[in-house]
């Protein structure tokens, strides 16, 4: 038993649940202030436009009424949600990259010199096209 507890007790506390428990708080606490942005703000705006509050627009189909409004509030919220974590995953793989540095380009070398006439040679010759020596090395 206490094998498994401490099993447990690594896997809880390794950097990427740790990491990701805190995403999902943090998360959660964003989503009340965009779905406060969205019903407080964005709503009434557009409601200016409809001459009513957005999230109370519903149309009654057979005697049932379909809140259209809630679901349109509803993307809103996922829209500017993506656009925001959009932008801070663009802002720290930014942040990241100025860390590291640029990797040299290694190119390929295709051609050599010749020892005897110090002629530039394709890397595939045997022989030397100017001085006709032998290049096996």
């Amino acid at each position: 038993m206490k094998k498994f507890l401490k099993e447990f007790k690594d896997f809880a506390m390794r950097g990427n649940v740790m990491d990701l428990a805190v995403g999902v708080i943090i998360g959660g606490a964003f989503k009340g202030i965009v779905d406060s942005l969205v019903k407080d703000v964005i709503s009434p705006v557009i409601g200016l436009i409809a001459n009513k509050d957005l999230s109370a627009l519903s149309v009654k189909v057979l005697g049932v009424d379909i809140l259209y409004g809630s679901f349109l509030t509803a993307i809103i919220n996922f829209i500017i949600m993506a656009f925001v974590i959009f932008v801070l995953v663009k802002a720290l793989n930014a942040l990241s990259a100025l860390g590291k540095k640029k990797e040299e380009v290694v190119e390929e070398v295709t051609t050599k010199k010749c020892p005897f006439c110090c002629s530039t040679v394709a890397i595939e010759a045997t022989r030397c096209p100017h001085c006709t020596s032998s290049l096996t090395e």
